[in-house]
């Protein structure tokens, strides 16, 4: 038994850490099974078995697998002493596997082979119940597979490459009661995968965003064995806590790991989370608003860097009042009874604006004067007659039509990093159709978004009084088309 349990004594100090020692073991009279979730440098499972006078141990970085199409790896590991079984609790900083432990399933199990190599068990727990085989790839590398048929027969598989529902831009609605009202964030939206502890951050135009926010993947520790699919808008707070794009500008646009570990210091991230889109095997998004909220409320997901903002229902004329109070964006209305249509701009979200703004496609620039000399001095913005569906529905492309200049709103940063985009995407002919710029004009590839805020449209639908708020990478080009409000 000693030398069973010497590379478990080995790596810990026992005055230093709530462990039990090897001395403290006891036999049970069946044979026991536990699973510790693991909060230690990376979320994992630890699956013990009780054999011989030890807990036989693999690592399960992902979970024990709910599904017979999926097989987990599973890393052996030291023999554990029996009286780990119970065990669950903090194992301090600087000791071996430092972090939260957590009883997250026990029980018994039937042994049906137990060999090098091969280890074939029918585990009876309150999470897990079924026929599992853990079988040995490469080392210590094994995998573990259910053998049994799915735990949930009507389990679904997490979906993929989700683009988020979008709100419309309308007045605050008449029946006020068959909705809910949130605030408007002024951040980049953004869907998030959690998976086994495991989290993927996407954009709306599908971009793998993760390595941007690297202290969201904390958010798969909080969620820990429940896979879900969330929606909600990164943002960077300032002092006040009123979210501001161009703040997190400083965070949307970094090339290198080492730049984002710097700069998340000085810029740290929210994640504010209103929807959820997939919880535990099954899709949420026929269910009706106010069910999901239930149930994302029922996460109850918060931390430094991650919120579930609260959302009201009814009463929306005070609602946005306050949100104006506040110098926030605005509101968004949803209906109550309204399900969950990916990539589709419904009438069942409503987004009413204190300001206005939105997206505008970069078409070309002018030199600044004076204290820009040299430098940017205005942008030549403009929007698509139509989206890229109704051209082709109709069987002609796009026009890109001219909004104006946007000469405000430039931070130095700004300059130097929009001037630099610029640059790489020169070409000699304008790329708006009908009317044209002032002489003078240079030229770019139309690829580029910016997010402007104007006072209003004129009669031509120029903008007036526009201000730059900040380069979106998060939409693409040619879904960029003219907003205007719904009665």
């Amino acid at each position: 038994m000693a030398e069973k349990l010497r590379k478990y004594r080995a790596k810990r100090d026992f005055e230093a850490t709530p462990e039990p020692s090897a001395a403290d073991a006891s036999a049970g009279e069946a044979q026991r099974f536990v699973v510790h979730e693991h909060h230690a440098r990376r979320l994992h499972w630890d699956l013990r078995l009780e054999r011989d006078g030890v807990l036989v141990s693999w690592a399960v970085p992902r979970g024990i697998p709910p599904d017979p199409k999926r097989n987990h790896l599973a890393v052996h590991v030291e023999d554990h002493p029996l009286s780990y079984i119970d065990f669950a609790g903090e194992i301090p900083k600087g000791n071996y596997g430092a972090g939260q432990v957590k009883i997250w399933d026990s029980g018994t199990y039937e042994c049906h082979k137990f060999r090098d190599g091969e280890v074939m068990v029918t585990l009876h727990g309150e999470q897990v119940e079924g026929k599992y085989v853990l079988f040995r790839t490469k080392g210590d590398d094994w995998m573990i597979h259910r053998m049994d048929p799915p735990a949930d027969p009507g389990r679904e598989p997490m979906p993929e490459r989700l683009k988020p529902m979008l709100a419309r831009l309308a007045e605050l609605p008449a029946d006020d009661a068959a909705y809910a009202f949130e605030i408007k964030w002024d951040g980049v939206r953004a869907l998030l995968y959690s998976e086994g502890g495991h989290v993927k951050l996407e954009s709306r135009n599908l971009t793998d965003v993760t390595p941007r926010y690297p202290e969201l993947r904390a958010l798969g520790r909080a969620l820990g064995s429940q896979d879900a699919v969330l929606d909600g808008e990164v943002v960077a707070l300032e002092d006040e806590g009123r979210p501001s794009f161009q703040l997190l500008q400083g965070r949307m646009h970094l090339a290198s790991d080492s730049a984002v570990r710097r700069r998340m210091q000085s810029v740290p991230v929210t994640y504010m989370i209103f929807d959820l889109l997939y919880l535990d095997g099954h899709s949420t998004m026929e269910l009706a608003y106010q069910e999901r909220r239930r149930l994302l409320d029922e996460l109850e997901l918060a931390d430094d860097h991650w919120r579930t903002p609260a959302y009201h229902p009814g009463d929306g004329n005070a609602m946005l009042t306050a949100s104006r109070d506040q110098g926030l964006e605005g509101v968004v209305a949803k209906r109550l009874d309204s399900t969950y249509e990916p990539g589709r701009r419904s009438s069942g979200w409503l987004k009413v604006k204190n300001h206005r703004r939105q997206e505008f496609v970069i078409g070309g620039w002018t030199r600044g004067e004076g204290g820009r000399s040299g430098r940017l001095g205005a942008l030549l913005v403009g929007y698509h007659d139509v989206t890229p569906a109704k051209a082709e529905e109709r069987g002609e492309p796009q026009r890109l039509v001219y909004a104006g200049n946007v000469g405000t709103g430039f931070s130095d940063e700004d300059l130097v990093r929009v001037g630099q985009r610029l640059e790489e995407l020169e070409r000699d002919s304008s790329p708006f159709d009908g009317r044209q710029p002032a002489r003078g004009a240079l030229f770019v590839e139309p690829r580029l978004v910016a997010e402007v805020e104007y006072g209003e449209l004129t009669k031509t639908r120029t903008l007036r009084h526009p201000s730059f708020k900040g380069l979106r990478d998060d939409k693409d080009p040619s879904e960029v088309v003219l907003e205007l409000t719904e009665e």
